[in-house]
C-alpha cells in the first residue's frame, strides 16, 4: 500500500512515523516519568493520592515481595481484580517491574466468567478486592492462584479515613459478601513486606508480553489478546504525538478517569499516556452515581477527559454539571462505541470544548484512528489512521476498495496484537498473511482520508463501550434446563448504545421471564444481561439450520415501527 491520503489531513506537527523505539517497555516509560515528575501528584482516589515518587517506591515495594515469593518465573501471568482505585496502578506497575503479564479482571464478573479467564490465561496469581473476593473462592476446586493477595476499597486512604471507609462498605453498606481464602495474603502486608527492598531488574524487550487482555469473539469464548511492551510503547508514543497540537503541558494536565483502568482505551489513554506526560490522574471509583462524579469533578480545574458516548450524555443530563468549571479543559475523547451527533453537539455547546471520536479495539492497543485533536466540530467520522499506522477497506476476496466504497475495515501497525493467547486458530482468522488486522467492521474512506464506520460484519453488540457476544449469550442460556433455543441481538437504546435482546423458544412451556432473568443475573455481569426477552414458538433459520439474527433484528425493527 502506498497512497496514505490522510497524511494530508494529519494537524500541523503530527509526524507520519511515531518514535516507537524510544522505549525498550513500559516499564523504561514509568521510570522517566519517576525521574521527570517525582514530587507530582500521579493519582487520586476518594480524596486520596499518591506522588510518581509513592508509586515508584510502593510498586518496587510489590515487585520485590512477588519476585521474593519465589512462585513466579519471567512471563507468568497474575490476574488483577479491581475497580479504580490506587491500589490498581501500584499493582501494575509493580507485576510489570517484576517482569510478569497483566491480565486484566473485570471485577463484576461471574464465577462462570472469572473462571474461564483464570483458566485461559493460566494465571499463577491474583490480586482482588475483598467485595469480589467470594466469587473467587467459587471458582478454587477448577482453578488454583498460588498467590492470592487482597485489599479493601479504603486500604490506600491513610488513617482514620481508610478504616472508617472499611468499616462503612463491610458493616454498614454489606458491600463485602462473606468469603474464605486460605492462604491469601493482605496488599498492605505485601507492601510492608517488600517496603525498602529493590526488585531484581528485569531485561524487557518490544517483544515480551505486558498484558493479556480478554475480549470475546465471534465463537463467544473470550479471547486473550497479547499486547507486548512493544504493542503498548507504540500506542503510547503514537496517542502522544496525536495530542500534541491540543498544547498539552508536561506534568500540569488533570485528567478525569471515569472509565475503568482495566478496560483498554483508559488503561492505555489514562493510565499510561497521561501517567508519561507526568499528568494527575482523578480515579473515579463509581461514575454510575452521577451527583457524587459531578460533586467530585467541582474540585478540580481538569484539562481532560476520556468516556464513552453513554457517560457524556449521562453527564450532560445531570444536574449540576452545566455550572462546573471548563475553563481549564483541552481534550475531550470518546472511544468505545460511536459518538452521537447531538450528544457531541450538546457537549461542545456546555463546555466550550469539542467531543473528538476515535477509533480502537482490544487488539490494537487499542488506538487505531482518531480526528484531529484540533477538530472543533463532530464529523461522524472515527477519524485518520494515527502515525505509523495503515487503514484500508477491504471485500470479502481481500481486494482494497476504492474511495468511498465499503468494506471491511483492516488495520496495520506496531500496535496490533501479538495474537490470541494459545489460539493460532483465531489469529489467523483475525491478522492476514500480509498482517492486516481484520476488525469486523465495514467502513468506508473519504479522498480525504477519514474513515467512517457504516456498519458491522459481526453480530457483536456494543453496551456502554463493552463487547457483548451473541453466541456467548445463547451458549449460556441454551444450557438452562428449560429452554430449547435462543437467538440474541443488539436493541438500539439511548443510554448504553445498545441493549441485549433474546428471543427464546422454551423446552419448558411454564418457564417464566423472572426464571431466566434469575439465570442471567447468576450467569453474567450486569452489561451482558438480557433487558428484553421475548418468548418464540420458533427461530428464523438458515437452510443448514443456523440462527439468522438479522431477521430477527428486521422483526424487531418492525414490532417497534408498527
Amino acid at each position: 500500500m502506498t497512497a496514505k491520503p490522510w497524511l494530508s489531513s494529519y494537524p500541523e506537527g503530527v509526524p507520519e512515523f511515531a518514535d516507537i523505539d524510544a522505549y525498550n517497555s513500559i516499564v523504561e516509560v514509568m521510570e522517566e516519568s519517576v525521574e521527570k515528575f517525582r514530587d507530582n501528584v500521579a493519582f487520586v482516589s476518594m480524596g486520596a493520592s499518591i506522588t510518581f515518587g509513592e508509586l515508584d517506591e510502593q510498586s518496587k515495594a510489590f515487585a520485590a515481595w512477588i519476585q521474593a515469593s519465589g512462585k513466579f518465573q519471567k512471563g507468568d501471568r497474575i490476574a488483577v481484580m479491581m475497580p479504580n482505585l490506587l491500589q490498581y496502578p501500584i499493582t501494575v506497575f509493580g507485576i510489570l517491574r517484576a517482569g510478569l503479564v497483566v491480565v486484566n479482571t473485570n471485577p463484576l464478573y461471574t464465577r462462570r466468567e472469572l473462571q474461564h479467564q483464570l483458566e485461559d490465561s493460566g494465571a499463577k496469581g491474583i490480586v482482588i478486592v475483598e467485595n469480589f473476593a467470594h466469587t473467587l473462592e467459587r471458582t478454587l476446586k477448577h482453578v488454583n492462584p498460588e498467590v492470592i493477595i487482597t485489599t479493601r476499597v479504603g486500604d490506600m486512604l491513610g488513617f482514620p479515613k481508610s478504616l472508617i471507609v472499611n468499616t462503612v462498605v463491610k458493616y454498614v453498606k454489606k458491600m463485602v459478601p462473606a468469603f474464605s481464602l486460605p492462604g491469601s495474603i493482605s496488599f498492605n502486608d505485601v507492601l510492608k513486606q517488600g517496603a525498602g527492598k529493590q526488585p531484581e531488574k528485569i531485561s524487557l524487550t518490544h517483544g515480551d508480553l505486558a498484558f493479556l487482555q480478554y475480549t470475546g469473539g465471534t465463537t463467544g469464548v473470550a479471547k486473550g489478546a497479547m499486547l507486548s511492551h512493544g504493542n503498548m510503547v507504540a500506542n503510547m508514543q503514537q496517542a502522544h504525538h496525536w495530542l500534541a497540537p491540543s498544547n498539552v503541558e508536561e506534568g500540569k494536565e488533570i485528567i478525569i478517569t471515569a472509565l475503568p483502568l482495566y478496560h483498554i482505551f483508559a488503561l492505555t489513554a489514562n493510565c499510561l499516556v497521561y501517567a508519561k506526560m507526568g499528568a494527575t490522574n482523578i480515579l473515579i471509583l463509581n461514575p454510575r452515581d452521577l451527583p457524587a462524579f459531578v460533586k467530585e469533578l467541582g474540585k478540580y480545574k481538569f484539562t481532560a477527559v476520556t468516556g464513552v458516548n453513554t457517560l457524556f450524555n449521562a453527564l450532560l443530563n445531570t444536574d449540576g454539571f452545566d455550572k462546573l468549571d471548563f475553563s481549564s479543559l483541552k481534550i475531550t475523547l470518546g472511544g468505545g462505541m460511536a459518538v452521537q451527533k447531538s450528544v457531541a453537539e450538546e457537549w461542545k455547546e456546555v463546555t466550550g470544548c469539542p467531543l473528538i471520536e476515535a477509533y480502537g479495539l482490544t487488539e490494537t492497543s487499542p488506538a487505531a484512528c482518531m480526528n484531529p485533536i484540533t477538530a472543533t466540530d463532530y464529523n461522524g467520522a472515527i477519524g485518520l489512521p494515527i502515525s505509523s499506522t495503515e487503514a484500508c477497506v477491504k471485500d470479502e476476496d481481500g481486494n482494497m476498495m476504492p474511495v468511498g466504497e465499503r468494506g471491511e475495515l483492516c488495520i496495520r501497525g506496531p500496535q496490533v496484537m501479538q495474537g490470541y493467547w494459545q489460539r493460532e486458530e483465531a489469529t489467523a482468522k483475525t491478522i492476514d498473511s500480509d498482517n492486516w488486522l481484520h476488525t469486523g467492521d465495514v467502513a468506508i474512506m473519504d479522498e480525504h482520508g477519514y474513515f467512517t464506520i457504516v456498519d458491522r460484519l459481526k453480530d457483536m453488540i456494543l453496551v456502554s463501550g463493552f463487547n457483548v457476544y451473541p453466541n456467548e449469550i445463547e451458549n449460556v442460556l441454551v444450557s438452562h434446563p428449560g429452554i430449547l433455543e435462543v437467538g440474541a441481538i443488539g436493541k438500539p437504546d439511548e443510554h448504553s448504545g445498545e441493549v441485549v435482546k433474546v428471543f427464546i423458544v422454551a423446552k419448558d412451556k411454564s418457564l417464566t421471564e423472572d426464571d431466566v432473568k434469575q439465570f442471567c443475573r447468576e450467569n453474567f455481569t450486569g452489561y451482558k444481561r438480557p433487558k428484553e426477552i421475548s418468548f418464540v414458538e420458533e427461530l428464523p433459520k438458515s437452510n443448514v439450520g443456523k440462527i439468522l439474527r438479522r431477521e430477527l433484528r428486521e422483526q424487531d425493527e418492525k414490532t417497534r415501527s408498527s
